[in-house]
């Protein structure tokens, strides 16, 4: 849509109007060369500014969070919290609760990867933690986070149906990753409404002639979503590519973004433009802005799907997508003006 206006009050967008219709009393700003994006959503990202969430589960590690994210493009994010002690999963449910109850904006919740995750697949995280729950566990676990867990990152093969069934009876969302699934059991995981799947191709089944794997199972079923990873080392662009064909919009960004530490059960260091930990890829160092311009320059995908992949799709996860993720009446306002280098020229939030 071109040569239109954005009319925003309290929060919302009120209409989009032609320039030519906007009253003389409407104070307005204007943009030539750009356009009108909306905010984008990161649904895994562990850290920002040397202060990893599960180190430091404090408002202060969520208020820069949101910084690192609002620099970035995202105007909402989760927060993220990888294989770990009890402890730390209940400190950092705590800090998301409070950081609400003091009225901080952007921070959708709370995304735990692991720790019920198979350990061939494991990749960075902590072995020690790794385990198959029982129902006791994972019931005290989501009371404890009743509203604030989001999603919870498991291997299918490892968590029994009534286990899957418990978690999808409490509003929250599972997504299949860190597993060594065969296809079959993928499949299964799928058909007992598992939705979403975390960081296609990396720590999971890959797809094989003779067992199609994760993968295969993600690819062959039109009702999961899967997030992936576009900085260029987790994922090489041509399997980008490939994975958005046979995925159309059921595909969508995640940064994995960490950040460096020497504290806590995980190590990471900044290794070029990537994070490692004990010589393993452990997170990116990716904006969402970096990830879509990623996906324009290097993956060839169309400007619009780009921004879809890193708004609407993951609103569409969380259910949000009649709120968040698109530019129309009654959608809150969260919107990027970008040029056409896409870069911010400024952020509406």
């Amino acid at each position: 849509m071109h040569e239109h206006a954005v009319s925003t009050n309290k929060g919302l967008i009120e209409d989009i109007i032609p320039f030519s219709s906007l009253s003389q009393d409407i104070s307005a700003e204007y943009f030539p060369g750009c356009f009108i994006a909306p905010a984008f959503i990161d649904l895994q990202i562990y850290g920002a500014y040397k202060r990893l969430f599960a180190v430091y589960p404090q408002g202060e590690s969520l208020d820069k969070l949101k910084d690192y994210c609002y620099l970035g493009g995202a105007a909402h994010c989760l927060p993220t919290v990888a294989t770990n002690a009890t402890e730390v999963f209940h400190k950092s449910i705590d800090a998301i609760r409070n950081y609400w109850d003091g009225g901080g904006e952007g921070i959708l919740g709370l995304h735990i990867e692991g720790p019920w995750i198979s350990n061939a697949k494991r990749g960075a995280h902590v072995e020690s933690f790794i385990h198959a729950p029982t129902l006791t566990e994972v019931k005290e676990l989501l009371n404890y986070g009743k509203e604030v867990v989001k999603i919870i990152t498991l291997a299918p093969e490892v968590c029994r149906q009534e286990i899957i069934d418990y978690i999808r009876s409490q509003d929250v969302i599972i997504s299949a990753g860190h597993s060594n699934a065969t296809y079959k059991q993928a499949d299964e995981g799928f058909a007992r409404g598992i939705r979403t799947a975390t960081h296609l191709y990396n720590a999971m089944s890959g797809l094989q002639h003779r067992e199609p794997g994760l993968v295969g199972a993600i690819f062959d079923n039109d009702n999961v979503m899967a997030s992936i990873i576009p900085d260029g080392y987790h994922v090489d662009y041509a399997a980008i590519r490939i994975a958005k064909k046979i995925l159309g919009n059921r595909l969508f960004v995640i940064t994995d973004a960490v950040t460096e530490t020497n504290e806590g059960y995980y190590q990471h260091y900044l290794a070029g433009d990537k994070y490692e930990s004990a010589g393993i890829l452990s997170g990116s160092a990716l904006t969402m802005l970096g990830a879509m311009q990623n996906l324009v320059q290097y993956v060839n995908i169309d400007l619009g799907e780009a921004l879809r992949m890193c708004g609407l799709y993951p609103a569409k996860v969380l259910g949000l997508h009649r709120e968040l993720g698109k530019i129309a009446k009654g959608f809150k306002a969260k919107m990027l003006v970008m040029n056409e280098n896409l870069e911010i020229v400024q952020r509406i939030a």
